[in-house]
């Protein structure tokens, strides 16, 4: 065996914490996500983790490393990818460069509703889901095994915005994916990628005039002092995949991969109760903080949104249609 071998395995184990003494026969996984610790993503987290280690016994144990600790998206999505960090969670999109056909999941206008995007990214009840997952499984070594709901992503900007001709020549953020590129593209706007930590700097000095995001996160990160209008689009239901490095899955006793499985389907679906609940408290807790919400009721063209990115997206990535059908067809809470 050689040298070169020994320290890879020996690396891995030390990823995953599987040199505890047979006495222990504990897991422990470094799990990473980039939002921030007021986000209902931190809480997944940290009520997956919490329950994960209950409901194992100790078993497993995982812990918890927020606000990119262990480095930003594309550090995150490679280290899952060769086990350095076993377990992290991101937007479907993150992952398109591994198996271009997971950024379907979080194309714009995609979903009826919350509970239609938690169906349709079910990783044991979509049959669209688990072809995906089985693809990522085959070429990259990641398994999507749960999700999280967000909320729907809103649109805010520092001045009023009614329809993609009010974006035109004005500098958007998008999340540095090709997705968000072609979405931003397709409101109207000029995509200017900028990192999450990044993006109140970005709208303070007017690199971007605006961005879009749940209003959980637009809460949490204080954007409402940098922003002053918010536009409620609800372009994306957004709801991020939870993954884990295949060899770690793999080397988990199938008890607990059962108990992991069924924590991250009960607490994905307590995020999708909470996000509802959040989006329509947020509403009148960040009008008192003095930012001004447009509906369709105050003139938001939300159906030329709509057309106009859709068909940015049909052009960019053509291949999507069926894919795109297949989703629409899945029936929420199935």
């Amino acid at each position: 065996m050689s040298r070169a071998f020994v320290g890879a395995a020996l690396a891995l184990a030390l990823g995953v914490g599987l040199l505890a003494s047979p006495a222990e026969a504990q897991t422990r996984i470094r799990y990473a996500h980039v939002g921030s610790e007021g986000d209902i993503q931190h809480w997944f987290a940290e009520e997956l983790a919490k329950r994960i280690n209950a409901e194992t016994q100790g078993r497993v144990v995982v812990q918890v490393f927020p606000n990119s600790q262990l480095g930003g998206v594309q550090e995150t999505i490679d280290g899952v990818r060769s086990g350095a960090i076993p377990m992290a969670h991101h937007e479907f999109a993150s992952l398109a460069r591994l198996v271009p056909e997971t950024a379907i999941f979080a194309a714009p206008f995609n979903y009826r509703d919350g509970r239609h995007a938690m169906a349709a990214t079910d990783p044991q009840g979509s049959e669209v889901m688990k072809e995906v997952s089985g693809k990522l499984v085959a070429s990259a070594n990641i398994r999507i095994i749960g999700r999280l709901y967000r909320g729907a992503r809103q649109m805010t900007a520092k001045m009023a915005v009614y329809s993609p001709a009010d974006l035109k020549d004005k500098r958007f953020r998008g999340v540095p994916l090709a997705l968000w590129t072609s979405m931003i593209r397709g409101m109207g706007a000029i995509p200017t990628p900028v990192e999450v930590g990044e993006l109140p700097t970005a709208l303070m000095t007017g690199l971007v005039i605006g961005q879009e995001n749940p209003l959980t996160m637009i809460n949490a990160n204080k954007l409402y002092e940098v922003q002053s209008h918010a536009m409620l689009t609800s372009h994306m239901q957004n709801v991020l995949p939870l993954f884990i490095n295949e060899r770690t899955w793999q080397s988990i006793p199938a008890q607990d991969r059962a108990i992991i499985e069924k924590v991250a389907a009960e607490v994905g679906a307590e995020t999708l109760k909470l996000g509802e609940e959040a989006e329509t408290r947020l509403i009148e807790e960040l009008k008192k903080k003095g930012m001004t919400f447009i509906t369709e009721k105050e003139g938001l063209k939300v159906d030329e949104f709509r057309k106009a990115v859709g068909a940015q997206i049909k052009t960019d990535f053509p291949t999507w249609g069926p894919y795109i059908e297949r989703i629409a067809a899945v029936k929420a809470g199935s």
